[in-house]
């Protein structure tokens, strides 16, 4: 009895190997680097957007926990997965996935300029995205749910990020947009909705249960704590970590600022370069 056959009516359903997404992913640099200004801005919005629904759902989660640190930290992963799953199935442009644009411009079919254009709109754009979050959860004061435990865990969550050094921030960057970059990176080798979901919890959740840091998650994440901070009722009733470093400048130079550099370096350099120098290095020889 003759087996049928995958690819009938020139359709194929089997995922795609690491060549041919090493291919899909040139491809899709070059669409995210000619996307003009205002819907790549839209997009980006969506992403930070997304991504700080994630952080919210991974805050919720966690307070209050009594579950060992692991499994409170596994738990967190999974749901802040929410986060990417919008970004990749729903259409969203995010800092950290674009690093993978990297691929298209080792290969000669990105300029620079498109390359820095299309990551500096986009990390303007989830900035947006992420702090129109933050102050929606503080006007709404969703942070007072669970008897403050919400508001406590995300100024514990803050404290915790604004307290490590720069080059710890740095390498924890890297490490987290290894895993984001994979977790993209795995995604196009997917033929169903169902496939881009389960290529992307496992990354994500390993990221956050392992304490890694993302750049555009820190852009909700720190800022929702410094609108909190606001609140002095709440603040002077629930039990705060010390908030002596909270302040704008802080945010920038002792988190975002190395943690940005980490994710550039994990997944333009660890994912990005690497697979381009596995599969496409002979191509654009050739080309």
């Amino acid at each position: 009895m003759n087996q049928p056959d995958s690819r009938q009516n020139g359709m194929r359903f089997d995922a795609l190997l690491p060549p041919e997404m090493a291919l899909k992913a040139e491809e899709i640099g070059v669409k995210k680097s000619q996307l003009d200004f205002w819907s790549t801005l839209a997009l980006a919005v969506l992403a930070g957007a997304f991504i700080a629904l994630g952080a919210v759902f991974a805050t919720v989660t966690t307070a209050g926990s009594t579950l060992p640190f692991g499994v409170t930290r596994l738990l967190g992963g999974v749901v802040f997965s929410l986060g990417l799953i919008l970004v990749v199935v729903g259409g969203a442009e995010l800092f950290t996935g674009n690093n993978l644009i990297v691929m298209a411009w080792v290969a000669g079919k990105v300029s620079l300029a498109q390359l820095l254009r299309n990551w500096g709109i986009v990390y303007a754009g989830n900035f947006l995205g992420a702090f129109s979050v933050a102050v929606m959860i503080y006007v709404s004061k969703q942070y007072t749910f669970g008897g403050g435990a919400v508001g406590e865990n995300a100024l514990a969550i803050a404290a915790a990020k604004l307290n490590l050094g720069f080059l710890q921030a740095l390498v924890l960057g890297i490490l987290c947009n290894i895993l984001v970059c994979l977790a993209v990176w795995m995604s196009f080798s997917a033929r169903t909705t169902t496939d881009r979901i389960l290529a992307v919890i496992p990354p994500i959740a390993a990221f956050v249960a392992m304490g890694f840091e993302h750049s555009i998650a820190n852009m909700y994440f720190i800022p929702v704590a410094l609108l909190i901070r606001l609140d002095t009722a709440f603040v002077s009733s629930a039990s705060t970590p010390d908030l002596t470093n909270f302040n704008c400048w802080t945010c920038i130079t002792s988190n975002l600022v190395p943690v940005t550099i980490g994710n550039i370096i994990g997944g333009g350099v660890f994912v990005a370069l690497v697979y381009w120098f596995i599969f496409q290095r002979k191509h654009g020889s050739e080309g």
